[in-house]
């Protein structure tokens, strides 16, 4: 990382253990990728690959006491959030920096009406009165698109439905006008037409207030439509990075291969056995200190027993350099 005065975020080496049974075990394992004001960066791999522990460091939430962070970086408009102080950081989350929660009905206080909910964020960040909050969080609902705004707000979270529950959910992380927001899968549980509705007004508050996004999914598919750069993770390690268009047209790593293999598309026949990544991911007990790809497809050569270089192989197309992952490009 280079301090780049167009990122708004800089994640430089982040290492993320948790206090286990079997000791200490690291979740997240070096991790470095930026994140450029007003574009979107996807995160991408499988359950487990570290996705969620990486958004949960920047913004410093993880579990307590078993997770620790225990290395690296993470850069905020300049700041190292790792060395801010609690008080500082309670100001930038939910401030600076929104979080969009992957189960909406887990997000939210099933007991406190939405209202109260929304406009508490507010309060708790700017130093208004509870009519000015109330408002804005009014205003907010409505940004967001929630029919009868007014009406809603003195409703409760089983009122609504899914898509009205993350609708609120994004009013919430964006209640503060944030300039980076992170969004945790946060169009799994619902169905493919919401999903969509989802994914528009996040594109369009994005263009509208100009914050940078984090979006961490399983699916390629929102990548591909939403992402203006992609980190791809496996095993608790960035594997590949690059713009979004050069990913889809020229994957380098044998698993970012996989992943878009096992994309169905609307030639596959619908009896079709979908393609699939042989073997398993390790527990994290078991993680090779080499390649933790040929850990998976059984390669154990000297080579898979050396950590793989993460090397620029072209412009702006970072991989990680295992010979036998990447028996396409030069070494």
């Amino acid at each position: 990382m280079n301090g780049d005065s167009d990122n708004i975020l800089e994640v430089d080496k982040l290492i993320t253990s948790f206090e286990t049974d079997r000791g200490l075990l690291r979740a997240v394992d070096q991790v470095s990728f930026s994140v450029p004001k007003r574009k979107t960066v996807g995160i991408v791999g499988e359950s487990g690959c570290g996705k969620s522990v990486t958004a949960m460091s920047i913004i410093r939430l993880l579990p307590q006491p078993t997770g620790k962070i225990l290395g690296g970086h993470i850069h905020f408009k300049g700041r190292d959030l790792l060395r801010a102080s609690e008080a500082e950081i309670r100001k930038v989350r939910g401030g600076e920096i929104g979080v969009i929660f992957q189960e909406p009905m887990a997000a939210l206080n099933p007991v406190h009406r939405i209202g109260r909910q929304v406009s508490e964020v507010i309060r708790l960040h700017q130093k208004i009165s509870k009519k000015d909050a109330w408002d804005a969080a009014t205003e907010m609902l409505d940004l967001v698109r929630i029919p009868a705004p007014e009406k809603r707000m003195m409703d409760y979270p089983h009122h609504l439905s899914g898509g009205m529950r993350q609708r609120i959910v994004i009013a919430i992380a964006l209640a503060c006008r944030p300039d980076l927001v992170i969004a945790d899968e946060p169009t799994t549980a619902l169905d493919v037409t919401v999903q969509a509705q989802i994914l528009d007004l996040m594109g369009r508050l994005q263009s509208e207030m100009g914050m940078s996004i984090i979006l961490i999914t399983h699916d390629l598919g929102v990548i591909a439509e939403t992402c203006d750069e992609v980190v791809v993770m496996y095993a608790g390690r960035v594997v590949e990075r690059t713009s979004a268009e050069e990913l889809f047209a020229n994957p380098l790593h044998a698993y970012t291969k996989g992943l878009l293999r096992s994309i169905p598309t609307l030639e596959t026949p619908s009896k079709s056995i979908l393609n699939t990544i042989p073997g398993m991911v390790a527990s994290l007990a078991e993680h090779t200190h080499g390649c933790r790809f040929c850990q998976r497809m059984g390669r154990s050569d000297r080579r898979s027993r050396e950590r793989p270089k993460f090397e620029e192989v072209s412009p702006s197309h970072w991989v990680e350099t295992c010979p036998e992952c990447t028996s396409n490009i030069e070494h």
